[in-house]
């Protein structure tokens, strides 16, 4: 059923339209796969029927209500309250389905599903390919049932999906390419540049998922003075254009910036825009991935709105065990290096991501599935590969040591009542005079330059029993182990950070309960030896090996071992008393947490593809300790130089018993004792924590 790209598109698109029409008429014997054609198909139809008024532009003058009744019609079977009789549930498709069969036709189901945004962005390649998809696999069943059989061979189907994913893998990576580094692929830059933003029916004109959340957010900020809101994009793309001059880095050279965000920001993204124009930057925005086409994941990465449900993300992270195998792994590089090499010039013109991240949700505590689809050991080791590869890919064409980024993160309505008087207080956050921090920082960075190794410790059980061994300064007159940083990159203000050396660096990192990456980890606990993990445990699940896997898969990201790439101490501590104030630590995003207490990285170094890039302290002295004995392998394999993934891991003030600085003569001064500041200096620190 799969056509070539020069088949007339809309003659394909009436074909494949008639047939699935005719579906329900042909459903008839209702059996459990009739019951899912004739629904899919039923789908389907709502799918094209969206895809027409958007094209015709009847969509963009219905009222408000039919928008949000269409929103709802199309993700309601996916909403938590529907979802347990749901063929994107792989608990029900299986039960419904049968084993082997329920997980292959819920994967259909859900990349299916990935049709909506293609509709409203008017894709009719997109929309095809996924209906001609649905329908090779119904025709699969249909032949058999018309000779009297049960149901194709389980192989056929899955081949079906297979020839799909590798078929159509060139076309989907060129386009999700061009989404990132060309400003005419503008979808979503026309919506914000180009709606009144006092209508907010502009929102359901995405394609995305449109809850009360972002409705009530884009209210807020239409009830915002303009000069508050040029305060937050000027604080956001201020951030990103220092974020270049500290390294050293030209960003007269480059000509495009990727703005990711969250729906309801509009008024800000629409200021941050015009910003980044005067500095010479066209801005891209593109979509998260919805599709296994698209890079679908959990972390979301892109511009979004609201999730139907974090758990039908989550028991789909993985349905790639579908379909992976070494073949398409190469497949997959090989296409994307086409694609690179097509885009040379924009991906070398390319500055890097601006951010802006939202909190305030309900912390979300995933349930393990047995009927989810799950990779197998070799396909875990298959993932970690094509990873390292594409990471080194990308590097090859938009440099490390030439682009930047920057993160601000602002709360949103679920954060509870109080949410305009938090928001206001995180734009207060964001804007601290970064001067302040700057000297009282270069205080903890001095005596953090006479040591060997630092210590961390717990307490009130916190089992936290770390040993950071530093980097031998060679010249400490004029070199530094940290980077004083200020609100640049990551907004906002307040830590110092280095790469540790890993031989030396030993000990437990414990936290009673964090949040990282959109998920819940209580009571996790990670062993290091000679710097790498050597175990790890949590008390998510009930079993020691779900508790194991939960970490391996999402901490981890499948690898045997990380190093501790990042050691940091973050000095917000006015940060750390809005999340007391507020009761809302359990909702900050690890750019604010990371803020609030030392915390390590686990992964990459902070100067991942960077190391040999030399930057510089506001005082003037080299930040040398750019690498780790990991990250040195880059000189002679650099296949195993990085892993791709950097996960900070804060322990809070008042779980922190004390932070030493030692030197080679074993002689300690402390400068954290039970959760306060005491080493000389930094006594205005602690000023938010007496208040």
């Amino acid at each position: 059923m799969v056509f070539s790209m020069t088949d007339n598109k809309k003659e394909r698109y009436e074909l494949a339209k008639g047939r699935i029409c005719e579906i329900g008429e042909e459903c008839v014997k209702g059996d459990a796969y009739s019951l899912y054609f004739r629904k899919t198909a039923s789908f389907l139809q709502d799918i094209m029927q969206t895809y027409e008024e958007a094209q015709s532009g009847e969509l963009y003058k219905a009222t408000m209500e039919t928008l949000q009744e269409k929103n709802r019609k199309l993700y309601e079977d996916i909403l938590p309250e529907n979802y347990e009789e749901s063929y994107g549930n792989p608990v029900y498709a299986v039960k419904a389905l049968g084993e082997g069969y329920g997980q292959l036709l819920s994967f259909l189901y859900t990349e299916l599903r990935s049709m909506i945004s293609f509709a409203y962005e008017k894709d009719l390649f997109e929309l095809l390919i996924r209906m001609e998809l649905f329908l090779e696999v119904y025709t699969a069943f249909a032949c058999g049932w018309e000779e009297e059989k049960e149901e194709p061979e389980y192989e056929q189907l899955r081949q079906i999906i297979y020839w799909f994913v590798s078929d159509y893998s060139e076309p989907s990576s060129e386009k999700r390419l061009r989404e990132q580094l060309c400003p005419e692929e503008d979808f979503a830059l026309r919506l914000i540049m180009d709606s009144n933003l006092d209508d907010l029916r502009y929102l359901y004109y995405f394609g995305e998922y449109i809850s009360e959340q972002e409705l009530e957010t884009a209210r807020h900020l239409s009830s915002m003075p303009p000069e508050e809101i040029k305060r937050m994009a000027d604080t956001y793309t201020e951030g990103y254009r220092i974020g270049f001059a500290v390294c050293n880095k030209d960003i007269s050279k480059k000509k495009t910036v990727n703005i990711r965000y969250s729906l309801g920001f509009e008024r800000m993204i629409r200021a941050a825009v015009g910003n980044f124009e005067a500095m010479g930057l066209k801005a891209t925005i593109y979509r998260a991935g919805t599709s296994v086409l698209r890079g679908k994941s959990i972390r979301k990465n892109g511009y979004f709105g609201a999730d139907a449900n974090k758990q039908y993300n989550y028991d789909h992270k993985d349905d790639q065990a579908l379909y992976l195998d070494g073949r398409l792994v190469n497949r997959k590089l090989e296409v994307m290096r086409e694609a690179f090499e097509g885009l040379k010039e924009e991906a070398s013109v390319f500055g890097g991501p601006a951010v802006v991240e939202v909190f305030g949700e309900e912390p979300f505590a995933p349930k393990t599935k047995p009927e989810t689809l799950k990779l197998s050991e070799k396909q875990q080791k298959l993932e970690v590969e094509y990873m390292t590869a594409a990471g080194e890919l990308q590097n090859e064409y938009i440099k490390g040591e030439e682009r930047s980024f920057t993160i601000i993160a602002f709360p949103v309505p679920a954060i509870g009542e109080k949410y305009e008087e938090i928001f206001d207080e995180t734009v207060r956050i964001n804007t601290l005079d970064y001067k302040k921090y700057q000297g009282i920082q270069q205080t903890i960075i001095n005596a953090l330059d006479k040591a060997d190794y630092v210590t961390v410790k717990g307490m009130g059980g916190n089992r936290t029993d770390l040993k950071i061994k530093l980097h031998e300064l060679k010249n400490p007159e004029k070199e530094t182990n940290f980077e004083n940083c200020v609100a640049d990159v990551n907004i906002p203000v307040g830590e110092v950070f280095t790469s540790p050396l890993l031989k030396g660096t030993e000990g437990v990192l414990h936290v009673s309960r964090v949040f990282l990456n959109g998920l819940e980890y209580k009571d996790l606990e990670i062993a290091f030896t000679e710097g790498m993990i050597s175990g790890y445990c949590c008390g998510n699940f009930a079993s020691e090996e779900a508790n194991k896997k939960y970490i391996k898969d999402n901490v981890m990201f499948r690898h045997e071992t990380l190093p501790m790439g990042e050691f940091a101490i973050g000095t917000n501590t006015a940060a750390y008393v809005m999340a007391k104030d507020y009761g809302i630590g359990d909702k900050l995003p690890i750019l604010i947490a990371e803020k609030m207490g030392p915390h390590f990285a686990v992964g990459d170094t902070c100067y991942s593809h960077e190391e040999d890039m030399l930057t510089y302290n506001p005082d003037g002295k080299a930040i040398t300790a750019r690498e780790n004995e990991v990250s040195a392998l880059r000189k002679t394999n650099r296949a195993q130089a990085y892993f791709n993934c950097h996960t900070d891991i804060t322990i809070p003030y008042d779980e922190l018993g004390e932070l030493a600085a030692v030197n080679k003569e074993g002689e300690k001064e402390v400068i954290i004792k039970e959760g306060r500041f005491v080493l000389k200096g930094c006594e205005e620190l602690n000023r938010p924590l007496g208040e």
